[in-house]
């Protein structure tokens, strides 16, 4: 369940800095909307519903004082929801921006920009892509996550928006109404310099001045330090734009150095630009010119030969023009040439205008790719080239010395291998062998050499994709000029709609339109030309004058359309040859069928051998040749049947597979083995390969479809079997499924294999459950399966296979949700609470607190509300309600509702105005009610949950009362994790006690003792952090890093990232305390750092940041704690809770006395006054009010100078009598002895001992009126 991005929960923790176990019982939180009050609770509570497995992290090192500990989920922060990241940076000037390599940034002074993580360098990537425009916040998660946004996707554009703003300053980036908007110019980006320099250097040459073109093309290439966006991983077409124009700077570059006489300098770059792209016909013609300006006329003449002999075989055509009209002028004798040629004009070389692929558009060109361009290259094809002398070498690696990946360097060793020239088109290469049909490729050839159409015709498996491939292929290298313009495949089997043929056949083309006009401008060219907007007659139009070979592959399923669109081709465009593949004939004028017959015998045997040997490493057909001749003449030698039967050697051997063909036949057949992704179009596929299973594989089919998210062996057996299919069969019918791609297996992190439908099979399997009347038993089924899974787990989550089982429960989290929709759809409460009583501990050790609400409050709806007026005393009852399946008795009905409102209260934290709603006083009536401490169903989960309720009425007193009797009574009934469970809860309560620290230390340890005993990660976390923060209160700073990282280990250990960072936080406090700052600063940052790209890090961020203020604040380093506590301010506003302000306006108003600022100063007190001291800071932080008074104290002074002196000495003088803290903490320490100086400086001795004695005897409320 995506948790609301906006909600903050807040627990303010006094006299600790509470660390990786305690679960605050106390919430202080803010809604949307929501009356800023507190919420009575008592900190330390472990409540499992509540915030089980939660860490505390204490306030900018005040402990026990002024910051006490403050846990909770900070779910986005306000303004934007930005996480705070870093030191704020303030906006120092401009900053130049590179993205033509690894993205930088940097200031004009030629300071760098501390750009850390991969997601904020695509950011700022994205965004200076396009500078100065706005990005709407889909075009930027598109770019940074590509196809695997993550969950909350705007939430985390957000906090990285807010780090990049951190990093560049403040007004870098503006949010605007389209989105965001990096505010710089074009030309601080080194892309956009470096289009705008090639432009002026190309204009430069083209008016005769190549000395200042080769200057400005120089300042423009190196600017390039590595491939162009190299930190934006999708977006390959702008940066092969990028590259495509730096190749035609380079060639401008070299044309110049020509000019000016310098043909010998240009020689070695040029011949590594035409070994990198041999088809370039505009750079080979420089080369050549190279070697005439030289004088090695004999070189260029060779060097032609080999242009020619290259373009002939990959494109089967001559040299352009222009290649010839200097072939020509090499073969006449060469002129007397002076020794230092006369400044000429060059024509600058454009994009490759012969007959291979042309340039794609720049995004600065101003014009769209011409509809005869071809695509860019592959990814696989190195973008840039060997380094011109004239301009920078290729980035290379500094550790290796190797070039950059992308980038050109020197070979690693030997001469350089020359690259096969790329014929036009677009036939992908294919990833296995091709094995026989060298008849079939004659027959093939013969028929397009006589024939403009033919249809390659047979039955699904085939083989008619790949024949129509390999045979285009062959036909053009054995007719090189038949097509010149290439081999084209249109791919129709993702269509479904007729009329989208051509234009998914002008896009295969690399033509279809792309440029964006207004409707009046299109209205102005329909009607100059009405076929302007008919996607057939443009196709017609650009395949007119070409000679090329079009593959229509898949055409049955829009048979009409492919028709017709075939006979319009062939009858306006005379150079085209259309090849097409169907299970049925198109039907038009000229077509000669080409049937695609099974493979004879000893080719089939040797595809199963080829097949075979990649699905089992090993296999060899020699080892059982019988067997394997029986499986091929028996499959008919289709090739997908033979192919599905190969796959089958991962599981059994071929004799095995040969002796169950009488019975598994149709085990081995199945529809097309199509590649395509899962679309609704697929339909017709599935339709084929359904008519082609028997019953039991369709019914096993169909019952699939009731899962979410897949399913492991046995969820499978037990939900598809019945109706004729028995439970044992089911395994071999899946395999069956999956041998026919109708079934996805895949191995889960367990080690098991786990099955999914794709998502189209799985919508049609849905359809045919439908139609078999079986979904209801199906659904039943499955419900029974899950939730006897969760109930199984429930119990395992809390011993020795905790892990193992959160991640079988969170592999199986989608299909426990479903189970629960459909218990609540079907109105079924017995099965709705079982599970969700079941999940409740799974919910909370993964702190999934609104899904734990929202399913406790949906299921509490299905029955009455047991806490309803009048409510009575509850039974004691030993018995759990999910100790049994479904149904329940009476009174474990009754329990078990109790007990699901215990799950939903616990989970309102967030939620301070449904806290403190009418309807929750009567729930909290009820429950203290019906429950009463020492019952065996409240020592348990989740009973236990009562003690909620307990503090939500104001009791503290009575929850230690109430804790003591369910220790009391864990002992007697001899419930041990029970007992480890409220021992630590105790543990925690008493560290906020005086004169509760030694109780504290001794339920820890023996909560410790019992969690290790039983194997309980989670528990021994829990206790390990609630003694170390014992013995931080004591001061025993050693003891408490001991425990804090060894909390560490377990959390780490049940992975836990989250709670480990902020045990690290703690952890980085005890070095500040005692003294190692630096090291603890260190830590601080790197959980900063590793919390932004963490989601479970954004509970640790707040409680990092505070410490790392309060810590700069006490090394003097003012102006840096300022922008820290800015940071945090502004990113929480006035959604965070009226404590943790309180604590923020504090720590400023301390910064604000360090550096002599006095606005307001005793307002602002008083303001802060009355956030510090509410009801929650009373519960969980009493010495947060009190610590309040030593700020107050240097108010008094500064504001009123010796007059203040009187006051703020009483100030200290109540401090030190109302304060409990045993150990005050480092910054406590400072401000108590820079209160009393600011005393002391207005007073003698004498006064300020009476004044000081005077303020002993104060009351809270009274010292805190002097202000």
């Amino acid at each position: 369940m995506r948790r609301s991005a906006r909600r903050i929960a807040v627990v303010i923790v006094c006299g600790s800095r509470r660390s990786g176990g305690g679960q605050p019982d106390r919430i202080h939180g803010t809604a949307p909307g929501a009356r800023k009050r507190p919420v009575c609770g008592k900190r330390g509570a472990v409540l499992p519903g509540f915030r089980a497995g939660w860490t505390q992290g204490r306030i900018s090192g005040y402990g026990r004082g002024l910051g006490g500990a403050i846990s909770g989920t900070f779910q986005g922060h306000g303004k934007g929801d930005r996480t705070v990241g870093g030191t704020a940076v303030n906006d120092n000037g401009p900053v130049r921006y590179g993205i033509l390599g690894t993205t930088q940034a940097g200031r004009a002074d030629g300071t760098p920009v501390a750009l850390g993580g991969a997601r904020l360098r695509a950011l700022l990537t994205a965004l200076a892509l396009r500078p100065g425009r706005a990005l709407s916040p889909d075009v930027l998660i598109a770019d940074i996550w590509g196809m695997d946004p993550p969950a909350d996707a705007a939430g985390a554009l957000q906090a990285l928006v807010g780090r990049l703003r951190r990093a560049l300053g403040r007004t870098a980036v503006a949010s605007v109404d389209g989105g965001y908007r990096l505010c710089a110019e074009p030309d601080a980006v080194d892309l956009h310099r470096f289009e705008r320099l090639a432009a002026e250097g190309g204009r430069a040459l083209a008016a005769a001045d190549p000395a200042r073109a080769a200057v400005l093309l120089d300042e423009a290439l190196a600017l390039w330090r590595g491939p162009a966006l190299a930190d934006l991983p999708d977006d390959r077409v702008e940066a092969a734009r990028a590259e495509t124009r730096r190749l035609d700077a380079q060639r401008t570059r070299l044309a110049a150095d020509l000019a000016l006489g310098r043909a010998g300098q240009a020689l070695p770059t040029l011949a590594a630009l035409c070994q990198d792209h041999p088809l370039d016909e505009p750079l080979q013609a420089l080369r050549l010119r190279a070697l005439r300006d030289a004088g090695r006329t004999a070189e260029a003449l060779a060097a032609y030969e080999e242009i020619r002999t290259v373009i002939a075989d990959r494109l089967g055509a001559d040299p352009g023009p222009e290649l010839r009209a200097l072939h020509a002028e090499l073969l006449r004798p060469a002129p007397v040439r002076d020794a230092a040629p006369a400044r000429r004009a060059a024509t600058p070389p454009g994009p490759a205008t012969g007959p291979g692929p042309a340039a794609p558009a720049g995004p600065a060109s101003g014009t769209p790719a011409a509809p005869h361009q071809a695509t860019p290259p592959p990814s696989g094809t190195p973008a840039t080239t060997g380094t011109p002398t004239a301009y920078p070498a290729p980035a290379t690696d500094t550790t290796t010395g190797t070039p950059t990946p992308g980038t050109s360097g020197t070979p690693t060793a030997g001469p350089r291998t020359p690259l096969v020239p790329a014929r036009p088109g677009n036939l992908r290469a294919r990833l296995t062998s091709f094995v026989g049909r060298d008849t079939d490729l004659a027959a093939l050839r013969a028929d397009l050499a006589a024939h403009r159409l033919v249809t390659l015709l047979g039955p699904g498996g085939a083989g008619k994709t790949r024949l129509s491939q390999e045979g285009a292929e062959s036909a053009v290298a054995a007719a090189p000029d038949a097509w010149p313009h290439g081999v084209w495949l249109a791919e129709l089997a993702p269509l479904d709609d007729p009329q989208t043929v051509p234009e998914a056949v002008l896009t295969a083309l690399g033509a279809r339109e792309t440029v964006v006009r207004s409707s009046a401008v299109e209205g102005l060219r329909a009607a100059a030309d009405p076929t302007a907007l008919d996607p057939l007659a443009r196709l017609a139009e650009l395949c007119a004058d070409r000679r090329m070979l079009l593959v229509l592959d898949n055409c049955e399923h829009l048979i009409g359309a492919a028709a017709a669109l075939a006979e319009r081709l062939l009858a306006d465009c005379p150079g085209v040859t259309v090849l097409a593949t169907s299970r049925e004939p198109l039907a038009v004028p000229g077509e000669v069928l080409r049937p695609v017959e099974p493979l004879p015998d000893p080719v089939a045997l040797r595809l199963l051998a080829d097949r075979g040997a990649a699905a089992r490493p090993g296999f060899r057909v020699e080892d059982d040749r019988a067997a394997c001749a029986e499986i091929c003449r028996r499959l008919d030698g289709l090739p997908l049947a033979i192919e599905l039967a190969a796959a089958r050697l991962r599981l059994l051997s071929p004799r095995q597979i040969a002796d169950r063909l009488d019975d598994r036949f149709r085990l081995l057949t199945s529809g097309s083995r199509t590649l395509l992704p899962r679309q609704q179009t697929l339909r017709a596929v599935v339709d084929w390969s359904w008519d082609l299973t028997d019953e039991p594989e369709r019914a096993v089919l169909r019952r699939l479809s009731v899962f979410a998210g897949g399913c492991d062996l046995t969820a499978a057996e037990e939900v598809c079997a019945g109706g004729g299919v028995d439970g044992r069969e089911v395994a071999g019918l899946l395999g069956s499924l999956i041998d026919k791609s109708l079934v996805v297996a895949a191995p889960a992190p367990d080690g098991q294999m786990r099955y999914r439908l794709l998502e189209t099979v799985g919508e049609y399997a849905g359809e045919r459950l439908d139609e078999a009347g079986e979904r209801a038993g199906a659904e039943r089924r499955h419900l029974v399966a899950y939730r006897e899974l969760a109930r199984t787990a429930d119990p395992l989550l809390r011993g020795h296979g905790q892990r193992g089982w959160l991640e079988r429960l969170g592999l199986e989290h989608d299909n426990l949700r479903t189970a629960l929709r459909r218990a609540i759809a079907a109105r079924d409460e017995h099965e709705a609470l079982c599970l969700v009583l079941s999940m409740q501990w799974f919910w909370s050790l993964l702190d999934l607190r609104s899904e734990a609400r929202q399913w406790s409050e949906a299921v509490g709806a299905l029955g009455p509300d047991p806490f309803e007026p009048p409510v009575g005393p509850a039974p004691d009852l030993y018995e759990s309600p999910i100790d049994r399946p479904p149904p329940l008795a009476p009174e474990q009905l009754q329990e078990a509702r109790r007990e699901v409102r215990l799950v939903a209260l616990s989970s309102l934290e967030t939620d301070v105005e449904a806290l403190r709603s009418p309807r929750m006083e009567r729930q909290v009536a009820g429950i203290l009610a019906a429950y009463r401490g020492g019952m065996p169903q409240t020592c348990k989960l989740p009973g236990v949950l009562w003690f909620y309720a307990v503090m939500l009425s104001g009791s503290f007193d009575g929850v230690l009362d109430e804790v003591e009797k369910a220790v009391r009574a864990c002992r007697e009934f001899g419930y041990e994790w029970e007992l480890a469970f409220v021992l630590q809860l105790r543990s925690k309560l008493l560290n906020d006690q005086p004169g509760g620290l030694e109780q504290a230390a001794r339920d820890a340890d023996e909560s410790l003792r019992i969690f290790i005993r039983l194997g309980d990660t989670w528990g021994a976390a829990e206790a390990l952090a609630g003694r170390g923060e014992t013995r931080e209160k004591r001061g025993e700073y050693g003891l408490a890093k001991q425990d804090y990282r060894a909390a560490m280990v377990h959390a780490e250990d049940l992975g836990a990232h989250g709670q480990t960072l902020l045990l690290r936080t703690r952890l980085a406090g005890v070095l500040i305390e005692e003294g190692q700052g630096e090291t603890g600063e260190r830590l601080l940052r790197e959980v900063l750092a590793a919390a932004r790209d963490q989601p479970s890090g954004r509970e640790a961020t707040p409680f990092a940041h505070l410490s790392l203020t309060t810590w700069l604040s006490v090394s003097g380093r003012t102006a840096e704690a300022r922008d820290e506590l800015l940071a945090v301010r502004e990113a929480f506003g006035e959604r965070a809770p009226e404590l943790f302000r309180g604590v923020l306006e504090s720590l400023l108003i301390s910064l604000d006395l360090d550096e002599g600022r006095g606005d307001e100063l005793p307002a602002r007190f008083r303001s802060a006054a009355v956030l510090v001291r509410g009801t929650m800071a009373r519960v969980v932080a009493p010495d947060l009010p009190v610590v309040h008074l030593l700020t107050g104290a240097r108010v008094l002074t500064a504001v009123h100078g010796e007059r203040g002196g009187w006051d703020a000495a009483r100030l200290v003088g109540a401090y030190d009598a109302l304060v409990s803290m045993q150990v005050p903490t480092l910054i406590v320490r400072r401000d108590r002895a820079r209160a009393e100086a600011a005393a002391r400086a207005a007073l003698d001795d004498a006064a300020y001992a009476r004044a000081y004695a005077e303020g002993g005897g104060l009351s809270l409320e009274e010292a805190t009126a002097l202000v």
